[in-house]
């Protein structure tokens, strides 16, 4: 049994943008038409690939053939654009990736400039959470603290992202200076990305061996992060090249020194005989090679 590939990219597109009349839209066909398509698909698998809400997203059963359809989507567009050769005038390659927010802020962009010829698709989330959209097919390759590959992808470790404990002279003098580190991790006001993030956790838990809770304030942007440190909104795990230049100019306060949290990032992307993710994946080593730590 084969499936219908113009079904197939009809499913791929309703899920990429996120409902039937969106998809009609870019395929230049009805509503009706597409539903008919996807119908069609779901009795050939015998199974609801796509869940009706807003926006539509795959079933279980759908999320390996929406990683299909854009495989074949990507591959498709290369040997296009190689068939064409001089005669140009091609669309740019679209590649969506997820990258946590601190690489992103950091080492990752540069790399974007490597392939002038793509068109990228970013997204971000915690880097323990990043596979995820690996898996459901909506990205094409991701920056993640997974190591076990995603079911059709290639793994590269990258190397380790070290964070310190930092917070601003007047946050350390109140909470930590006159402390205990245990007693003053337990009680100290933390600032998470979000509540994803369990690092400040993992840290805290490190100094004082056991779980504690302290007031939390929650700041989902990486340079707001630093920011609402440096202003002693509490304390928090900022990556070791951007706290380095605050602690030499006093403006942050190492409070466990000595002590760091390295966080391992691994590439995962799919594993395609593709020039363009091959172009990218060799671009991201390159970058990651000088920005991560590789013990």
């Amino acid at each position: 049994m084969s499936l219908d590939p113009v079904q197939l990219a009809t499913f791929q597109a309703v899920v990429e943008h996120g409902s039937f009349d969106a998809a009609a839209k870019v395929l230049h066909v009805t509503p009706s038409a597409v539903s008919q398509r996807v119908k069609a698909l779901e009795q050939v698998v015998g199974q609801v690939l796509v869940r009706r809400t807003r926006p539509c997203e795959p079933t279980d059963a759908g999320r390996p053939l929406v990683r299909l359809g854009g495989q074949v989507a990507l591959l498709e567009r290369e040997a296009l654009a190689d068939a064409r050769g001089a005669l140009g005038g091609q669309a740019r390659t679209r590649v969506a990736v997820v990258v946590n927010a601190d690489s992103l802020a950091g080492w990752f962009l540069p790399v974007l400039t490597e392939l002038p010829d793509v068109a990228f698709e970013l997204h971000t989330d915690d880097e323990g959470h990043t596979a995820e959209l690996l898996r459901a097919g909506a990205v094409m390759a991701a920056v993640t603290s997974e190591r076990v590959a995603v079911q059709g992808c290639r793994v590269t470790r990258l190397g380790a992202m070290r964070y310190l404990a930092v917070a601003s002279p007047d946050r350390h003098a109140e909470w930590f200076a006159d402390r205990d580190p245990a007693e003053a991790f337990a009680v100290a006001p933390v600032i998470c990305f979000n509540r994803k993030d369990v690092t400040q956790r993992r840290f805290a838990r490190s100094m004082t061996r056991r779980d504690v809770d302290p007031p939390t304030h929650f700041v989902p942007a990486a340079a707001s992060f630093t920011e609402a440190v440096r202003l002693g909104l509490g304390w928090g795990l900022v990556p070791e090249g951007v706290a380095r230049p605050d602690l030499a100019d006093g403006r942050l306060v190492d409070l466990a020194p000595g002590h760091h949290l390295d966080v391992p990032l691994y590439w995962q992307c799919w594993r395609l005989e593709s020039a363009v993710l091959s172009a990218l994946t060799a671009a991201v080593r390159s970058a990651a090679a000088s920005a991560l730590r590789t013990a």
